[in-house]
C-alpha cells in the first residue's frame, strides 16, 4: 500500500535531519498522526518559530536571544582564556560541565573539504578581536578528521600572534577498562598523561 503524499513528504523531511534514518522518521510521523490537532499545531508553531528572536552574539558568535550573549556580557568571566568551539551546542556542553570560566569563540562548524566547507565560510577571522586580552586560546574541537584539520588551520592562522594555544586532553574516560580502549585512545591517554 502506498502512503499518502502528505505522510511521505513529512517522512522525507524528518529523514533529512542529521542522524535520523527512514525508520526513525516513519516512527516520528506515525507518532504525530496519533496526536490531536492542538498538539500538532503547537509542534508546528515551535518548528515555524525556532529562528524568531534568535541572533548571533556579536562577540563570540554563539546563537542566542541577545547580543552580546550572557557569557560575553558577564564581566566576571576570565578574558585571558578563549575557548574555541565548533558550534553553540559544543559551548553549552562545556558550560554545563562547569569547569571553565573564560570566554568563547564559536566557529559555526568545521573545515570539511568533502562537504565544501572552507575556512572562509567559518567565523575564524573575528577571533582576532579577542587577542588583545587573551593569553591562551583553547581549541576545544572534536577529535575527528574535520576537527583536527580545523585545529591545524587555526594553529597556523594564530602563529604570528605569539599566543599560547592548547587543545583539550584526550584519553580514557573515567571508569573505563583498558581492555576496551582502542589503540588511538590509549595512545592519546599516554601522550597526555598527568
Amino acid at each position: 500500500m502506498d502512503l499518502p503524499v502528505s505522510i511521505k513528504n513529512l517522512i522525507d523531511a524528518f529523514s533529512s535531519l542529521p542522524t535520523v534514518g527512514r525508520k526513525t522518521a516513519e516512527r516520528f510521523v506515525f507518532y504525530l498522526l496519533q496526536q490531536d490537532q492542538v498538539a500538532l499545531d503547537k509542534f508546528s508553531e515551535a518548528v515555524r518559530n525556532v529562528k524568531l528572536g534568535i541572533t548571533k552574539c556579536e562577540i563570540c558568535g554563539c546563537v542566542n536571544e541577545q547580543s552580546p550573549c550572557p557569557i560575553c556580557a558577564d564581566n566576571k568571566r576570565d578574558k585571558t582564556k578563549i575557548c574555541v568551539v565548533g558550534t553553540t551546542r559544543d559551548l553549552i556542553m562545556i558550560e554545563n560541565a562547569g569547569a571553565y570560566n573564560g570566554r568563547y569563540h564559536v566557529l559555526g562548524g568545521m573545515i570539511d573539504s568533502i562537504r565544501g566547507v572552507t575556512p572562509e565560510q567559518l567565523n575564524i577571522k573575528t577571533i582576532i578581536q579577542h587577542l588583545p586580552e587573551a593569553q591562551e586560546i583553547i581549541l576545544a574541537l572534536s577529535p575527528t578528521f574535520e576537527g583536527e584539520a580545523t585545529a591545524l588551520y587555526l594553529t597556523n592562522f594564530l602563529k604570528e600572534y605569539n599566543i599560547k594555544i592548547t587543545k583539550l586532553a584526550r584519553g580514557l574516560p573515567r571508569g573505563a577498562e583498558l581492555q576496551y580502549a582502542d589503540e588511538n585512545t590509549l595512545s592519546d591517554a599516554l601522550l597526555h598523561r598527568y
